[in-house]
């Protein structure tokens, strides 16, 4: 394979937990790896693609680790209303209409808006995966895709969402020139009965996948999850055996001590959306507790009918600030933690070890934004520029798996034009449906 260089000059490096946050100087990619990074000139041949970063801040892309991307055509369609209802009365009703063209155009506009944003990897639960798929592999970005199953039908129709997520993640574990892999994926145990989400756990062991799902999202779903089997959801999902697979957990907001050193104990994820968390009155996940008992927490936006956008520059500031008011304690998430949770915990509670950082040897998954604007001046302190005055518009250019995907604001491989006026279609023949 011929080499594909590129090297970028004069440029600034986010690399956040180091000695040195903000690195002055170099980075060169070759095909799909960062294979060098530091202060000193790199030598390169005559004709090697160079960069020019003078006025830029490269860092990372940013790791989105929970979504249900088809559903930004719900976007505004049901808001200020409690979790329950918003899907009883809103989500749910719409979502039965939903076919796979439609799951292919909502998850287009996400993708579009995720990758114009900064975000190179994306969790999805959803349906229709394959068309999900589809979208991942034309438009370049990383995903950790699965097909979400709720277990409230007949056990013929448990047995078939069972077997559709078995053969998608058969399918496409591992595609896309590795961009795709796959977990499986039961809803939340609220919605799936124990000898359902058995049949899940048994079917990740044998595919040795991980595993993802909903929970403690609500007070009233931990309160229901003891009314029915007497026990608060860590401890069913550990009797239920999901924590003997590789997990990762949605939302957690609603934890007590004995759950958060459960979940330290068996390495188990969770994936903190306080956008979403904070639109459905949900409440506030104990983050900073998670983080001293050394649990992986990262970042995720949830769907774009319940944040309402995917700006993960929104994610990693809400992160920052709102556990800073709650506590009284300004050092409760730092900006140097909540880039770190965007970015290389994400990667980890995904189970990626070759992306999340900017370092030789790490996929080419990184972004650049444009430092010369006036909210992003003087250039004190770049990181805390990227997590408290940064946002997704900031983005100027995207690479994932090396090849460059956004230029100056712009999709390379997605036609933005179609894409928009396909999802306002969808949209309006749903209403009609």
């Amino acid at each position: 394979m011929s080499s594909n260089k590129t090297v970028i000059e004069n440029g600034r490096f986010l690399v956040p937990g180091s000695v040195q946050p903000v690195l002055n100087g170099y980075m060169t990619i070759e095909n799909d790896l960062i294979t060098y990074i530091g202060e000193d000139k790199p030598a390169f041949e005559e004709g090697v693609l160079t960069v020019d970063g003078s006025r830029l801040l490269f860092m990372p892309g940013l790791i989105n680790t929970h979504g249900h991307a088809a559903m930004s055509l719900l976007r505004g369609y049901g808001d200020d209303m409690v979790l329950q209802s918003w899907l009883q009365e809103k989500m749910w009703p719409m979502e039965a209409k939903f076919t796979g063209d439609d799951v292919y155009w909502g998850t287009a506009l996400s993708v579009l808006e995720m990758l114009k944003g900064g975000t190179t990897t994306f969790l999805d639960m959803y349906d229709h995966m394959d068309r999900v798929a589809e979208v991942t592999e034309k438009s370049g970005i990383r995903a950790v895709l699965m097909r979400g199953a709720i277990g409230l039908c007949p056990e013929d129709v448990q047995n078939q969402k069972l077997a559709e997520a078995v053969e998608f993640a058969q399918n496409w574990h591992g595609k896309a020139d590795g961009r795709i892999t796959a977990m499986l994926s039961p809803h939340a145990p609220y919605t799936c009965p124990p000898e359902f989400f058995m049949k899940f756990v048994q079917a990740a062991h044998d595919l040795d996948l991980p595993m993802h799902t909903h929970m403690s999202e609500t007070r009233h779903e931990v309160e229901q999850n003891v009314a029915d089997y007497g026990l608060r959801p860590v401890a069913h999902l550990e009797k239920l055996g999901m924590f003997t697979r590789p997990s990762l957990i949605a939302h957690g907001v609603h934890l007590n001590d004995e759950e958060i050193e459960i979940l330290a104990r068996y390495k188990v994820g969770v994936s903190h959306n306080p956008g979403s968390n904070l639109k459905l009155a949900s409440g506030v996940a104990r983050v900073p507790e998670l983080l001293r008992a050394e649990v992986k927490v990262s970042l995720g936006t949830d769907g774009a009918a319940s944040n309402n956008n995917l700006d993960m520059f929104e994610e990693m500031r809400l992160a920052a600030l709102i556990h800073k008011g709650v506590s009284g304690d300004p050092t409760a998430v730092p900006a140097p933690e909540a880039l770190l949770m965007a970015t290389e915990y994400g990667a980890a509670s995904i189970y990626l070890n070759n992306v999340g950082r900017l370092a030789a040897g790490m996929k080419a998954d990184f972004i650049a934004i444009d430092i010369d604007q006036p909210h992003l001046l003087p250039h004190s302190d770049l990181l805390s520029h990227a997590v408290y005055s940064a946002s997704a518009k900031d983005v100027e250019h995207v690479w994932i798996n090396g090849q460059q995907v956004v230029k100056h604001g712009k999709c390379l491989t997605l036609d933005e034009e179609e894409i928009r006026r396909k999802a306002q279609e969808t949209f309006e023949s749903l209403l009609k449906r």
